[in-house]
């Protein structure tokens, strides 16, 4: 397996790193930048758990070829926070009870906030579409949808 040197831009830092061509973007992050709030679920794009923002828009990590994003700007739940305080929208999934086991919440997470830079003011229809690959097993969604509506009237 050959490696190649791969400039990425992750959470606004830029770097170079030795990568094996055929790598996954989850992996990087995880193994090779020790970026684990990207969580590893189904590794078949049927979860969600992996989402991160790659030029704003939400990206399945498990189905992403690193070499794929050189010259990009990725973005993990890491990133979020600021200073060691939570965003608004991780506030919102907090206080409004949208994290039950929490391992789907990075990729909820990461998703809302690609739709709420967006639609500042989604509807709920619109949140529920946002949020259609993502899988929940512990709730039925209502919190969820209730914390990106928090952190919607939030920003208002």
């Amino acid at each position: 397996m050959s490696k190649g040197l791969l400039r990425l831009n992750v959470n606004h830092r830029t770097e170079q790193y030795a990568v094996a061509d055929n790598a996954l973007l989850l992996d990087v992050l995880r193994d090779t930048l020790g970026l684990t709030g990207t969580k590893q679920g189904c590794d078949g794009g049927e979860c969600g758990a992996c989402t991160v923002l790659v030029d704003d828009q939400p990206r399945l990590a498990c189905l992403t070829l690193a070499a794929t994003c050189e010259g990009r700007r990725i973005e993990t739940i890491e990133h979020l926070a600021a200073h060691g305080r939570m965003s608004r929208l991780q506030r919102a999934f907090h206080e409004s009870l949208g994290t039950q086991c929490g391992f789907c919440t990075p990729g909820m997470v990461m998703a809302s906030e690609a739709l709420l830079r967006r639609v500042p003011q989604p509807s709920e229809a619109q949140i529920r579409e946002a949020l259609a690959g993502n899988l929940c097993r512990c709730t039925g969604y209502v919190k969820i949808v209730e914390s990106v509506q928090a952190a919607a009237g939030a920003s208002a």
